[in-house]
């Protein structure tokens, strides 16, 4: 498969699952009433999906791993911030534990992306075009 265009990166795909997640966790009950908390956490979430299409349009290797450690950085951010809404009661613990493990999951695909950029011979806008199905995230 080729990769043409962001929304194709099974990276990005799964940084826009954990940004469904987390609004739908963070307009319920509770959450939703705690603003400073639920601005952050959708903040971290969009900035992780953000950063993965910002990177892959910059058009060089070395930018794009430097946006997609950015991105990699915010799934950690939102896993700090499920931790708060689940001792706040804000989330029970399976919605607490499915969507660190979907955090978790966008951390690791997006790690291997940049171990597979940082690997790459080719540099630039033809890197993008090789990247393949190894992309896909691990079960």
């Amino acid at each position: 498969m080729k990769i043409e265009r962001f929304e194709d990166l099974v990276a990005w795909r799964c940084a826009r699952d954990l940004a469904n997640g987390v609004y739908a966790l963070s307009r319920k009950g509770e959450f939703s009433k705690d603003r400073a908390l639920m601005y952050q956490i959708r903040k971290a979430v969009i900035s992780a999906m953000s950063n993965v299409a910002e990177g892959f349009e910059r058009g060089s290797n070395k930018e794009f791993v430097q946006f997609l450690f950015i991105a990699k950085g915010s799934c950690g951010e939102v896993r700090t911030q499920l931790a708060v809404a689940f001792d706040q009661k804000y989330i029970d613990k399976s919605e607490y534990e499915e969507a660190c493990n979907l955090a978790r999951k966008t951390s690791g695909t997006i790690g291997r992306l940049i171990k597979y950029l940082a690997g790459s011979e080719m540099k630039g806008s033809k890197a993008r075009m090789q990247l393949d199905r190894q992309m896909a995230p691990r079960s």
